[in-house]
């Protein structure tokens, strides 16, 4: 027979409802179930915040307002959570974002881009024969889409002529 649980809690425990509740411990952040601790991230680690409260909605141990109460964090970012949790389970929070393709540089302008880097032809002049911003390109370099380019210095003549 289950036999019933006091709320007793540690001094300075935030509580989320009868049962549960949690704490800053230092640079960490421990959760109890009455005088037990069920769980701990870094105060720092929103992956696991998200994780974790998550968990409790869906086992059915807190609801949404009780973590909204509790923490502060707007309802709608509690129910994204729970809905990713639902979806793609644990691993959905520590998977990174997909990342789309960009709408300016596409698969066909990186390459006549990257071929017209690879001549030596300067920034300037890609972004002009490409129809892509010089910052884009830059970019898409700082991220490792487009070889580094050796900076040279042109007169204004080259630059009108193709």
């Amino acid at each position: 027979m289950p036999q019933v649980q006091l709320p007793i809690f540690p001094a300075g425990s935030v509580e989320i409802n009868h049962d549960l509740a949690c704490r800053s411990e230092g640079e960490e952040v421990v959760y109890y179930n009455g005088h037990l601790p069920v769980f701990t991230h870094a105060k720092s680690d929103l992956a696991s915040f998200r994780l974790f409260t998550s968990q409790l909605i869906v086992q059915g141990s807190a609801t949404q307002g009780d973590i909204q109460k509790a923490f502060g964090v707007p309802l709608v970012a509690i129910k994204r959570a729970t809905k990713l949790y639902r979806e793609r389970g644990a691993a959905g929070f520590f998977v990174p974002r997909a990342r789309r393709e960009g709408s300016k540089l596409n698969s066909a302008i990186l390459e006549q881009a990257r071929a017209l880097l690879v001549q030596g032809q300067p920034l300037v002049v890609v972004s002009q024969r490409t129809g892509v911003l010089t910052d884009t390109l830059r970019k898409a370099i700082q991220a490792g889409r487009l070889p580094a380019v050796k900076k040279t210095r042109l007169s204004a003549r080259r630059l009108v002529s193709p």
